[in-house]
């Protein structure tokens, strides 16, 4: 699935797409970094850093869904704390020596 959802992107697009924006249930904006994202059983996820965590120690994980416009997705949050731990494991096993995990 994920295959056919990369796109080459050039360095300043890259850069652009480092940070989002989203909406969350109660109408508020809320930025994240984005860390990464991560396939898992045929799902793609997106793995976020929130601008407002200090201490940078707490990530979101949410699944990329993907919508009628081939370049965006939905985020959509993921109730399932069993798969986002799975989803954080195989992210950090994908991502070592980039972030320090603790």
């Amino acid at each position: 699935m994920a295959e056919n959802m990369e796109m080459e992107l050039n360095e300043e697009e890259e850069a652009a797409e480092q940070y989002i924006t989203l909406t969350d249930d109660d109408g508020n904006d809320v930025s994240f970094e984005i860390l990464g994202t991560t396939e898992y059983k045929d799902r793609l996820f997106a793995v976020l850093l929130p601008f407002e965590d200090e201490e940078g120690d707490e990530v979101v994980i949410l699944e990329m869904l993907p919508t009628e416009n081939d370049d965006e997705f939905d985020f959509v949050s993921v109730d399932d704390d069993s798969l986002l731990g799975e989803v954080f494991e195989v992210f950090k096993k994908e991502y070592d020596g980039e972030y320090d995990f603790q």
